[in-house]
């Protein structure tokens, strides 16, 4: 960890040239001086469902693209592979996701690197590309077979998320655990207790976010390594369901873990859903058609959002208000177990100001408002989840 915590020093140093005039530094100096890592972005579902090449220019289309990742600062991306947890053969869909990005990396080697460790990610930072990895985001996707995880360890995905809304047969979701009355057990089964020591052995994070409670706490009784939420927020402040309660942040911070603070506006402001369930409301006869015809509902909400961008516009959260999330878990732990995981391209509406990925500055801007110090803000925007990456790998 010493060697790690050297060489993030010294890459740092060269991400930006010297400022010779010793200037105070601006919000833009801080930003492009960190080690940005965002822990959860979906782009690959939208390859998937959409064919969508993200070496192209997807303004307008998606929150992310190679060229915009690299104008927003952003150094590390964790790539979500994900389906719906009905989905039948979750585990070739996986591959091909995989696929995508290992297409992408092949034809823009200057730009974009997949990288398997914290020195190789540190080197890819130095040398001014874009690491990669993946993170696989349902347990399902495992199609209960500890050879596929550790398959799909070894093609690039450094963390697993144990469930997703609809949950293995091995380890209950949020989800299950409070909207299910006949839930006769919860948690991980016998299987679910292999699947943690298995991913201990390998050296890949647990993510529990999406899990519900009682999976929290049996995979905080049986971890020995830091966990981590890869994309989750603060249930006192947004009371969603897979929002995490004040005891399991407390958990988290002292397992060494981190928590990635998801800016969907319905895991960070609890009058969001209201005013989002009027809106559809208001173009229910557009969105039942579109459903009809056999657009997803996801993409329908989407297709919504955007065709009414004034009106949608109108009940997207200000981004202080996920500045607050972060606030928050900074207050009750640290400043050491909070970083972020944005969910874009997972989510179809952001808070405002963050319309992509592009505007990642400006949640450097808005923590340097708050009074946050340089050092704290290079530990929000990426230092704390290397710490946690360090930990898990087998050296």
């Amino acid at each position: 960890m010493k060697y790690l915590a050297v060489l993030i020093l010294l890459v740092t140093a060269c991400k930006s040239p010297t400022n010779k005039k010793m200037e105070p530094k601006t919000y833009l100096d801080i930003h492009n001086e960190a080690i940005v890592i965002d822990t959860h972005n979906d782009i690959l579902m939208k390859t998937e469902d959409q064919g969508v090449i993200f070496d192209q220019d997807l303004t307008g289309q998606t929150h992310s693209d190679l060229e915009r990742w690299k104008t927003g600062g952003l150094d590390v991306q964790i790539f979500s592979v994900y389906c719906d947890g009905n989905t039948k053969n979750s585990y070739a869909i996986a591959n091909r996701q995989m696929d995508s990005l290992d297409a992408v990396v092949a034809r823009n080697p200057d730009k974009i690197v997949k990288v398997a460790n914290s020195k190789a990610l540190l080197k890819a930072v130095e040398a001014h590309k874009i690491a990669a990895m993946f993170g696989v985001e349902g347990g399902h996707m495992i199609e209960g077979d500890l050879n596929k995880l550790e398959a799909l360890y070894n093609r690039g995905a450094r963390y697993l998320s144990l469930t997703h809304n609809a949950a293995p047969d091995w380890a209950t979701s949020a989800a299950d655990e409070t909207t299910n009355p006949d839930l006769e057990e919860k948690g991980l089964t016998d299987f679910g207790i292999q699947v943690i020591k298995k991913m201990n052995a390998l050296g890949m994070m647990i993510d529990v976010s999406h899990s519900g409670e009682q999976t929290f706490w049996d995979v905080i009784k049986l971890t020995n390594k830091p966990i981590i939420a890869s994309h989750s927020s603060v249930y006192n402040l947004a009371s969603s369901q897979r929002n995490l309660k004040d005891d399991q942040i407390k958990a988290i911070a002292k397992n060494g873990g981190v928590i990635m603070v998801n800016f969907h506006p319905n895991f960070i402001d609890n009058s969001f859903k209201a005013k989002a369930q009027a809106f559809f409301e208001r173009h229910a006869t557009e969105g039942d058609s579109l459903v009809k015809s056999g657009m997803d509902t996801w993409y329908m909400q989407d297709y919504l959002y955007k065709k009414y961008a004034d009106e949608a516009n109108q009940i997207r959260p200000p981004l202080a208000t996920l500045i607050n999330h972060i606030d928050y878990i900074v207050k009750l732990v640290g400043i050491d177990y909070v970083g972020l995981g944005s969910d874009f391209d997972g989510i179809n509406i952001t808070p405002q100001q963050l319309d992509d990925v592009t505007d990642y500055p400006l949640i450097t801007k808005a923590l340097v408002e708050r009074g946050y110090s340089e050092a704290d803000i290079i530990k929000i925007l990426g230092t704390n989840f290397l710490r946690v990456l360090d930990a898990n790998e087998i050296k």
